[in-house]
């Protein structure tokens, strides 16, 4: 016998098995870590905003009401503050449904007339959308600012006065086609020599179609430029940079050098779209329409010449 191999006793198992015990669950099945009853750990949610994230869009936001308040008084600030707070919370919401990285929207107040505020933004990360997502992130705004900027520019146009002109004192605004419309439809015909005293709450609405019809804009990195890139990913960037040049041409020409810093803005912020993630699901045809009605929405929401500052004393 070899001296260097074990002894076995014929008590022992089998060489080559295993031994196990009665209260070992069956071989090849794997054993919860969790209790029974248990239901496992609960799938991961979108982190809610700590509080550095929320305590500075809280103070600008309480800030802005109290520009805008103090601009015209507590209907026009209230209006006002709805359409933007709509028009923010579509972006945010639907930026958090796609799991877009996005903060809370700053508003910006801005204590001098004719506004009281320069609107708001909202940092996101959206190199990591997908095409539907940046989207659908980029038409919500404008579309849930609109809904009350239209019922709001009709309610406050019946509360409005019609005036001789001479009478009516005051900055004169210019009229976008759509206003014009909603004018027509809550007065009537407005009689030569007369004009329309605005009430705040239909100012708030103009000043809601304003801002809409801006952001709207194929340029860049507005609504209406990941709008335009989400429906044309390959030939956004021409059409953005030839719009951008025509506006260039309009100021220069027209003399609308109002729009002077707007431009010079835009071209710090770049006039081309940054590229996106690529793949992910096609828009589809709903989208498509949708995408291209809210464009259009630039030719009768904008006026070149939106304040008149002749008009003023």
């Amino acid at each position: 016998m070899d001296p260097y191999t074990p002894q076995s006793s014929p008590l022992d198992p089998p060489q080559g098995t295993l031994q196990s015990s009665p209260l070992d669950p069956p071989r090849g099945t794997l054993q919860s870590p969790f209790p029974a009853g248990y239901p496992g750990p609960r799938p991961e949610e979108p982190p809610t905003p700590s509080r550095r994230r929320w305590v500075l869009p809280l103070i600008l936001y309480l800030a802005t009401i109290a520009t805008t308040f103090l601009m015209i008084g507590p209907a026009y600030s209230l209006s006002l503050m709805t359409i933007l707070t709509a028009h923010e919370l579509g972006h945010y919401f639907q930026a958090r449904r796609y799991g877009v990285p996005a903060s809370l929207p700053f508003f910006i107040p801005l204590p001098l007339p004719p506004i009281g505020t320069l609107g708001a933004v909202i940092l996101m990360r959206k190199q990591s959308a997908r095409r539907r997502a940046l989207f659908d992130v980029a038409i919500t705004g404008p579309i849930a600012g609109l809904l009350p900027a239209l019922a709001m520019s009709y309610a406050g146009l019946r509360m409005s006065e019609v005036t001789a002109v001479d009478e009516v004192q005051g900055l004169k605004l210019g009229e976008p086609l759509l206003f014009k419309l909603l004018s027509y439809l809550a007065i009537g015909p407005v009689p030569e020599g007369y004009d329309v005293l605005l009430h705040p709450i239909a100012y708030a609405g103009w000043v809601g179609f304003f801002i809409t019809a801006l952001n709207l804009i194929p340029i860049g990195q507005l609504d209406g430029g990941h709008i335009l890139y989400s429906l044309l990913p390959g030939r956004a960037h021409l059409l953005s940079a030839g719009l951008f040049a025509a506006a260039i041409t309009a100021v220069a020409v027209g003399g609308y050098w109002q729009w002077t810093l707007m431009l010079v803005l835009l071209a710090l912020v770049g006039v081309r779209h940054p590229p996106m993630a690529e793949g992910g699901a096609p828009l589809g045809g709903v989208r498509v329409v949708l995408g291209w009605l809210m464009l259009l929405f630039v030719l009768v929401g904008f006026t070149p010449t939106p304040f008149d500052l002749s008009s003023l004393p």
